[in-house]
């Protein structure tokens, strides 16, 4: 007999996973091994699942394309749940091309749109700003912050960054758990990150406060340092920093690009070992090891040779850095594993290890760093979309598959015929 083919829309497929679930019997005779071995592999097939709330006022907006309990992310919008009225400024420091934009975006948030504007309290100090006349009558109204002194969080509904990629770096290492969304302008060198053009800041940061914008969620990884003789290692890990440039150690941290291990200043080879899961998958000899994010993929790990990887996509890289071995390949594994990396028995120096690019560790033998998913992505508003943001700055700042236009067929023809005759004219000469 044929069985009847039944239709249902997502959330009628969720209320009865929903009521499945709940009718299923309950056992309770797995062994503890059984049990272990069945939380390993739900981690590994699925990962954490994200929040969809950054900072007081951001959300991510519900819709029809929603699938079960994921929704598409090229349908993830920007919506608010009361009106945006703080806003933090971050700026690229030591260029004096970025002051002029910064004080029209700062007059402009403060005169125009009666925002409270938050910025680094050593960007006020820089001398140059200080003696523009066009600052002068909003460098009073503006609120200030000391990294690792100044708490944000819940404190700022938007962030605007001006500069390069490492504004975009900056403000992920600012708040360690919800980011408010990000609007990032190219204002740098690269700007991989900085899809907005500043020609026309005033009314593309007005679609965005109005809640017309679409959102890369872009995964950030958890770093957890555990000390092999106890330092650190106790009670609750709690990131601690201490200052931009000059940051402390934390014992935990999330990181938007890469977690890089090397051997530092060692003449000796890194020997590492890699764990998944808590199973040793290999022991990397070479100058270390990058483990990074999708929106990584286009930094470091692209260097050493490894694929890039949409930001979208759930998933961790793992990318040897010169490897002592001709096999060892980039690799990419779910977002949900565990990553374990420590030193190996036989190695001959300790690791070294840094976080997008701060806060340089040590680690020494019995020492482990572990590395997964974080629930708290940092909401990067597009200027275009998730697809065309991220192939225009693969063409515009990587120069993705550049080369020169292959001749068609009718002036390969053109050409032979024209050569054939000079031949013949030659010759009757």
């Amino acid at each position: 007999m044929n069985k009847p083919k039944i239709t249902a829309v997502p959330d009628q497929l969720a209320a009865a996973a929903a009521a499945a679930a709940a009718a299923r019997p309950r056992t309770h005779q797995k062994s503890e091994s059984s049990q272990t071995d069945d939380w390993w592999r739900t981690r590994s097939l699925n990962p954490p699942s994200q929040v969809d709330q950054f900072g007081p006022c951001g959300r991510i907006l519900k819709n029809s394309g929603m699938v079960m309990t994921v929704q598409d992310p090229a349908s993830q919008r920007l919506t608010w749940a009361k009106k945006p009225l703080t806003v933090l400024v971050i700026k690229k420091v030591r260029d004096g091309k970025v002051l002029p934009p910064f004080v029209q975006l700062t007059r402009w948030l403060v005169l125009e749109k009666s925002m409270l504007v938050f910025v680094e309290q050593s960007v006020l100090e820089d001398r140059a700003l200080l003696e523009d006349p066009d600052f002068h009558d909003v460098s009073g109204k503006l609120q200030t912050f000391r990294d690792g002194k100044d708490e944000l969080t819940d404190k700022i509904d938007f962030i605007i960054c001006l500069g390069g990629d490492g504004t975009l770096l900056y403000a992920s290492l600012l708040f360690q758990r919800s980011v408010p969304p990000v609007m990032a302008f190219h204002l740098g060198s690269l700007g991989f990150l900085t899809p907005f053009q500043f020609e026309n800041f005033e009314a593309q940061i007005t679609e965005v406060l109005e809640g017309n914008a679409a959102l890369t969620l872009r995964s950030r990884l958890e770093c957890i340092i555990e000390r092999g003789d106890g330092e650190d290692g106790d009670g609750e890990l709690v990131p601690r920093v201490t200052g931009r440039g000059r940051r402390g150690m934390p014992t935990s941290l999330l990181v938007l690009n890469e977690v890089v291990i090397d051997r530092g200043p060692s003449p000796y080879l890194s020997n590492i070992d890699l764990y998944l899961d808590g199973k040793l998958i290999t022991s990397v000899q070479g100058d270390g090891l990058i483990v990074s994010t999708p929106t990584g993929s286009t930094a470091y790990a692209v260097a050493a040779g490894a694929s890039m990887i949409h930001p979208s996509v759930p998933a961790i890289m793992v990318t040897p850095i010169c490897p002592h071995s001709l096999s060892f390949r980039p690799i990419v594994v779910p977002a949900g594993v565990e990553l374990k990396i420590a030193l190996n028995c036989d190695a001959r120096h300790t690791a070294h290890v840094s976080f997008d690019g701060h806060c340089p560790q040590e680690l020494r033998m019995g020492d482990s760093l572990r590395v997964t998913t974080s629930k708290y992505p940092v909401p990067s508003i597009c200027a275009a979309d998730q697809i065309t943001d991220w192939f225009a700055s693969l063409a515009e700042c990587l120069h993705w598959n550049v080369r020169k236009r292959q001749k068609h067929l009718d002036e390969l023809s053109d050409l032979t015929h024209s050569s054939s005759n000079d031949t013949l004219d030659s010759l009757d000469s």
